[in-house]
């Protein structure tokens, strides 16, 4: 969702809201790795498992705006506001178990998937 959010915002020229100072990394990951994730649940009687699906790397988010602006062709205008309470700087799917029961593994890197957006 972010990535929708700031790649809008940075083509009609608004400001992307980065709280803290853009260090925080999330584990962004392509639809298509997602559906695919899901396909395979489908194809197996799992019961009632909870697996995770994502790219499990993260990508700091200075860095995904950067790729956004190189892509976009346009620099964003950034406004910097304080840290949220209760955000962590790191987050990231484990998909160990996605990848022993599904076979599952992401195909799309974000500079990629950010170039196909």
């Amino acid at each position: 969702m972010a990535i929708h959010k700031f790649t809008r915002a940075i083509f009609q020229g608004e400001p992307i809201e980065m709280y803290g100072d853009g260090s925080t990394r999330r584990d962004y990951t392509f639809v298509s790795d997602i559906v695919e994730g899901v396909h395979a649940c489908m194809q197996r009687r799992l019961d009632y498992e909870i697996i995770n699906l994502g790219d499990s790397n993260t990508v700091e988010l200075r860095y995904l705006i950067s790729l956004i602006e190189q892509h976009a062709g346009k620099k964003a205008r950034i406004k910097q506001l304080p840290e949220q309470p209760g955000d962590v700087p790191i987050t990231f799917a484990n998909i160990a178990k996605a990848r022993r029961l599904l076979g599952y593994e992401p195909k799309v890197k974000i500079e990629e998937g950010i170039e196909r957006l």
